[in-house]
């Protein structure tokens, strides 16, 4: 009798057969489903994080970059293929510092022919010598799916305060 419960509860796992895994049928529609409703927590995330700054007056752009120019600059704003140098401070919305230029350096790039985030690229066309600006990048402006491998997670959107220091 002592090895009937044992001899039984193995004969009742052993005749069980395993659930085949359910499959995902995945599709264009699902794809886009998914999409919009992370473009909208993120588009939420964002103006949430535009209401805590105070005093902000951010521009958004058809292409979803908020810019809200501090410090006006002077003379032409940069063209493509001009030469441009920038200092910049890169956050994530939660404050998270990710990257910046030390106080004696600058970063240079050439305007929409460089790997620089578009959304950056976007924003110094609309800026001038000397000009102080603070963007916040959606993720699809910025490093998209993947992240940049480093300090910014995937789908994730930036912070960009920036200073256009010089045009060649």
């Amino acid at each position: 009798m002592k090895y009937l419960i044992p001899v039984l509860l193995l004969f009742l796992s052993c005749s069980e057969t395993p659930e085949e895994p359910k499959r995902v049928q995945w599709s264009k529609e699902s794809s886009t489903k998914l999409n919009k409703e992370l473009t909208e927590q993120e588009k939420i995330d964002i103006d949430l994080y535009k209401d805590r700054v105070r005093g902000g007056n951010f521009q958004e752009t058809g292409s979803g970059l908020n810019i809200w120019v501090k410090k006006e600059g002077e003379g032409e704003v940069a063209q493509v293929n001009q030469f441009v140098q920038v200092s910049y401070k890169i956050s994530l919305l939660d404050g998270t510092l990710c990257y910046q230029t030390k106080a004696d350096e600058y970063q240079e790039f050439r305007v929409d022919k460089s790997e620089v985030e578009t959304g950056i690229q976007e924003a110094i066309k609309m800026l001038n010598k000397g000009a102080q600006a603070m963007l916040v990048i959606p993720s699809h402006l910025a490093h998209g799916l993947t992240g940049d491998s480093d300090q910014i997670p995937p789908l994730t959107p930036i912070v960009v305060e920036l200073e256009l220091l010089n045009i060649r």
